[in-house]
């Protein structure tokens, strides 16, 4: 098993700003970007989030890069979601962004041809690259012959997202933007909402790295705190919508403010999807209920299972020309974005979704949460291959396996649970998932499992 330590990532260079990230640093991603891309005399797009250090790091990102020969689009203070759809414009490029993670971190997101760029794709040949220490260019190096422009492209990302959302009813929603960067694109959006008839009530639309109301992760159910009690002293909402830091994940509440796992999110979506334009694939991360698998079918989609990741699901949708993609961790993947993270179009299909169907948000999710899901369970291990060896031994050998799968790590189905075992990338550590027809019969499956990894 290889895991990926320090601060380079399997999709990501991701790192504390004061202890383990600099501008230097910033300066030679910049510089072996350009080089591992072969991406001299092409163009490439550098944006930021609203973290102290961000707009430092992208100016010396911007550096490396035309020294090495490539020319620049300066987005500036962009979202990820604004940064990928304005990446498509271009060649590749790199986001400034910590995403989720606490204020002392910070970070660098990279894209190349619309598609992820990974550890396996690149992230691991800049770190050998900036281990070397690469040699100092002059003052100018070869930026004399490159281009450099600034750009805004928010107006035309907002055009854009509007152009999706068809219904006409005067709903009403709460978003909480953790005072991350949802704070700017929704902000921005807000008015044009307005002119609709649709009422956003916001929480946290502040820019400010230091995350003074909670952490940016809408994973986390504490983070959630605030906007259900908003959900439910707020009369008549339809919905809530939480973002995270860099605003490239949602989690959404119903009106109750109930939460909705985002794979049965991912199940909504699609069932309108195929309804609006005919059968087709929809990319699932493997850990997706089975519920949403039924969904699909029934609407005469075709389920794809993916690994577990980003970097995964979006080149296996575009491979597979997929109608749609998504994954439990609140990243969706429309092929109208060119499988590009875009919270905003999952919002207004939601939203066109409640207008067509004409039933509340909980009515709605409610065949889908129809079975009793653990969520995912991490236990540290001394050895992660020699735990799922051991595992996939004792349940391999039960009678009435419907599936074993080693697509990430192991998956067992059978008639009435099944549970995912998978490693992580950057840490000696395992992570269980369980679901099954019954609460009692997930809890013994889950207890089960865990007593063997942990043992």
């Amino acid at each position: 098993m290889i895991i990926i330590a320090g601060i380079y990532k399997a999709y990501d260079i991701r790192g504390i700003a004061a202890t383990e990230l600099d501008e230097t640093l910033a300066y030679d991603i910049g510089r072996t970007f350009v080089i591992v891309k072969n991406a001299r005399g092409k163009t490439l797009l550098v944006g930021h989030d609203m973290r102290p250090t961000s707009q430092p790091f992208s100016r010396k990102v911007i550096e490396g890069m035309r020294a090495e020969g490539a020319n620049v689009v300066d987005a500036g203070l962009v979202s990820t979601s604004l940064f990928y759809f304005a990446a498509r414009h271009v060649d590749g490029g790199c986001m400034v962004t910590a995403s989720h993670n606490p204020p002392e971190y910070n970070g660098f997101k990279f894209v190349f041809k619309n598609l992820p760029v990974s550890y396996g794709t690149g992230i691991a040949e800049m770190e050998r690259l900036i281990k070397k220490r690469l040699p100092p260019l002059s003052a100018q190096g070869k930026t004399n012959g490159t281009t450099f422009i600034a750009r805004d492209y928010l107006d035309e990302f907002l055009t854009f997202n509007l152009g999706f959302l068809t219904t006409e009813r005067p709903f009403k929603m709460v978003i909480d933007a953790g005072n991350g960067m949802g704070g700017y694109t929704y902000g921005k959006l807000l008015p044009l909402l307005e002119e609709r008839g649709i009422e956003v009530v916001p929480l946290f639309f502040e820019l400010d790295g230091t995350f003074p109301n909670h952490e940016a992760n809408p994973l986390k159910p504490e983070t959630l705190v605030a906007l259900r009690q908003k959900v439910l002293e707020t009369k008549g909402v339809a919905l809530g919508l939480a973002l995270d830091g860099d605003e490239d994940r949602c989690v959404f509440l119903d009106e109750n403010g109930e939460t909705i796992n985002s794979d049965l999110t991912l199940g909504l979506v699609s069932e309108r999807l195929l309804e609006a334009h005919g059968p087709g694939v929809v990319v699932h991360d493997l850990r997706c209920s089975r519920a949403v698998r039924e969904a699909i079918i029934a609407h005469g989609g075709t389920p794809v299972p993916s690994p577990v990741g980003y970097a995964n699901i979006k080149p296996l949708a575009n491979e597979r020309g997929a109608l749609f993609g998504g994954e439990i961790s609140g990243h969706f993947f429309p092929k109208e974005t060119g499988y590009n993270e875009d919270t905003m179009f999952i919002l207004f299909e939601l939203l066109n979704l409640l207008d067509e169907a004409g039933k509340p948000l909980s009515e709605l999710v409610a065949p889908l949460r129809k079975y009793a899901f653990s969520g995912e369970i991490n236990s540290e291990v001394a050895d992660a291959d020699r735990t799922l060896a051991a595992v996939e031994r004792r349940y391999a050998a039960l009678p009435g396996i419907k599936d074993l799968s080693h697509l990430d790590g192991v998956r067992i189905e059978y008639a009435t649970w099944w549970f995912s075992l998978r490693k992580s990338n950057t840490e000696p550590v395992v992570r269980l998932i369980v679901e099954a027809d019954t609460q009692q019969e997930m809890g013994t499956r889950r207890d089960e499992l865990l007593a063997l990894i942990r043992g």
